[in-house]
């Protein structure tokens, strides 16, 4: 089931970003209890213009997926998200390759 999971939470977009939330790395962690399912998710920025809708949708779409009875949905900004966390295929859709050193985001 975590592979159809994944498979939805592509369909997600920030709509600043055209990048899906997976790949941005701005899913943290899934959860799966039988049926149910927890996501820890966090935002570009904790001033990002979707912060209420972002996380409903990606609740929504988990809740195609007929074997999921519940999702819930957590943001948090620790660790804070950054470049870092990105896929390469991200990475190379928006042309960012050169990234900051880790220190620059844990000062």
């Amino acid at each position: 089931m975590k592979e159809k999971i994944i498979e939805q939470l592509k369909t997600v977009f920030d709509p600043e970003i055209p990048v899906n939330v997976y790949d941005l790395g701005l899913i943290y962690n899934v959860d799966i209890l039988e049926k149910d399912v927890k996501i820890l998710m966090s935002l570009t920025s904790p001033f990002c213009p979707v912060a209420e809708e972002l996380p409903r949708w990606v609740k929504e779409a988990v809740l195609i997926i007929d074997e999921v009875e519940s999702a819930n949905v957590e943001i948090t900004f620790d660790p804070p998200w950054g470049q870092h966390m990105m896929s390469e295929e991200a990475k190379a859709h928006l042309d960012m390759w050169n990234d900051p050193p880790m220190e620059y985001y844990y000062e």
